[in-house]
This record gives structure tokens, sequence and C-alpha cells, in this order.
């Protein structure tokens, strides 16, 4: 049984038409699926809607009344989806911002971004690469992509995948200065250190046990984690690095692991929204694009 809304408008269209096979071609279904429309809505009226011969049909008086009041009113049907139809594709058109990391936004985001925005192109982005905390409120942040853990409780943050650290250098630079047997001896090594943007303070590098150091004299020293890799592959230093950055070279023996089994339990990439108000529909769109692709992708690696 269709409903009486499309009932009414394959009435209209037989109406207009010269048979029921002409309306049937509007339409694009079958004659007899107007005939059993028309059949059924005579029914629930009570009264004729066309006079049929084998040569024609006419449209009753009462059908003439019928079609005049439907028309408009299914004409404000159409209407309100077509209003709710603009409304969704305006809510899905404007910018949408992000923070992240330098790391992850280059090499990782931008390609995770790309065919959304190619299927979306009204959403516009703005990403933001740096490795502070942006207050959310001050800097327009829609959305946030961290590692670490979310202090601010004004946030609604969900954890996309662990993100392991891994001590890498060079062959040739541990063949020149020797393979580290424990966490104290990478002291005696050419080190990296890694500025917290956040305090201006070297990062400290974590190990199993809660143990942890500061390179008290490094070798190489930057405020990006990108500059950092490079470096280690360059045989400059050894470096603890996320292993999103450093997967890569293992696999191709440009870099090789250290002190595997000291490695310190993962950290948690997450991403974040402010919780304040409704959330747009093109917000929320990229919000749960990116939660699913890039949990997917760093899985893959």
């Amino acid at each position: 049984m269709l409903h009486r809304t499309e009932l009414l408008r394959i009435f209209c269209c037989a109406a207009e038409s010269a048979s029921f096979r002409e309306a049937a071609n509007r339409l694009g279904i079958s004659p007899q699926a107007v005939t059993r429309a028309v059949q059924e809505l005579e029914a629930q009226f009570g009264e004729p809607l066309f006079h049929r011969s084998t040569r024609q049909v006419r449209i009753t008086a009462f059908g003439e009344q019928l079609a005049a009041e439907a028309r408009p009113a299914l004409g404000s049907v159409e209407q309100l989806f077509q209003r709710h139809s603009r409304e969704q594709r305006q809510d899905l058109a404007g910018s949408v911002r992000i923070t992240a990391p330098h790391s992850l936004g280059r090499n990782v985001l931008v390609p995770l971004l790309a065919p959304l925005l190619r299927e979306y192109p009204q959403i516009k982005l703005d990403l933001r690469l740096s490795e502070l905390i942006a207050d959310s409120v001050d800097e327009r942040i829609d959305i946030g992509v961290r590692i670490g853990f979310v202090r601010d409780r004004s946030y609604i943050a969900r954890v996309i995948a662990p993100i392991r650290l891994q001590v890498v250098a060079a062959p040739a630079l541990l063949q020149q200065h020797g393979m580290p047997d424990n966490v104290q001896a990478l002291q005696d090594l050419p080190l990296s250190a890694l500025v917290d943007h956040n305090t201006g303070r070297i990062w400290p590098w974590y190990f199993a046990d809660q143990q942890q150091f500061v390179p008290g004299q490094p070798a190489f020293t930057t405020d990006d984690q990108e500059s950092e890799c490079a470096a280690a592959l360059a045989g400059l230093c050894v470096a603890q690095l996320p292993d999103y950055l450093v997967t890569e070279h293992l696999a191709s023996g440009r870099l090789q692991a250290v002190l595997g089994d000291a490695a310190p339990e993962p950290f948690e990439l997450f991403i974040y929204r402010p919780q304040r108000g409704p959330v747009a529909a093109r917000v929320r769109l990229v919000y749960d694009h990116l939660f699913q692709q890039l949990g997917a992708a760093l899985s893959a690696l």
C-alpha cells in the first residue's frame, strides 16, 4: 500500500495527462500502478475520480475538485523537503579549523582529509600546525588532534590509537659508537633533544618502569620532530620518536631500533572538540571522518 502523499501525486499526474499510460510514462511506473493508485483513492474517498471507457479516461467533477485541493498541498510538501535539503547543504558549508602537531599534519592528516574535502567542496579546511595546546575559544578551534592526555574537562575527547615511542639510530652511527645495552649507556651516545613548545624545556626520554632522563649535552636540538627524525636518518644522533615517523625507515633499514625491551607504555593519540553548544554538521562530519580514518591509518603502520 502506497503512502497517501504518493497516491495523491500519482492521481494529480493522471489528472493532467491524456491517459493512464501517459501518466505512467511521466512517472516512470507501470500503467497498472497508476490504475491501482486511482482505485485506492476512490475507495478511500468513496467517489469515482475518473469516468473510464474502452476508448478514453475522463476526470469526474469530484476528481477535478480533489486535484485542485491536492496540488498546493503536494507543493508544500515538496517545498518542505527542498528547504530541508538546502539547510543540510548549507550546514555542510563553511570553515572547519583543526589544530594538530606538525609531525601529523603534513604527512598524515592532509592525505586523510583530501578525499572528504573533494566530496564536500563547500567545507573549507583551516589547518593550524603547532605543538602548543591551543585555547579552543580564543583561537576558534573546532577540532584538535594531540598525543598524551586531555587536562581540560571542557573538551570532549576520544582516543584514536596508541602511539609507541622507539629509540632509533642510523646503522652507521651505531657501528661507530656501539650498541647500548641499557638505558644509562645512551648518555654516552650523541642524542637528540626535543624542545617542548609549552614550557621551553627539553622533553624527557621515557622508558619502561617509569624510567626517564633528559639528554644532558644533546648533539642535536630542535623543536620539530620531523627535523629530529631527519637528523637521525642523517646519522647525527640517536633519537626517541613516535612509531608513525619511523616505521617506514625501520622497515627499509635506514634506521635501527635500540633498547626495544625498555620501551615505555604507549601514549594515546586522541581527537577532541570543545564542549559548547550544538555541533555543526560539517564539524561532526570531519570529526567522525578523522576518528575513523586516522585510527585505521596508524594501525596499518
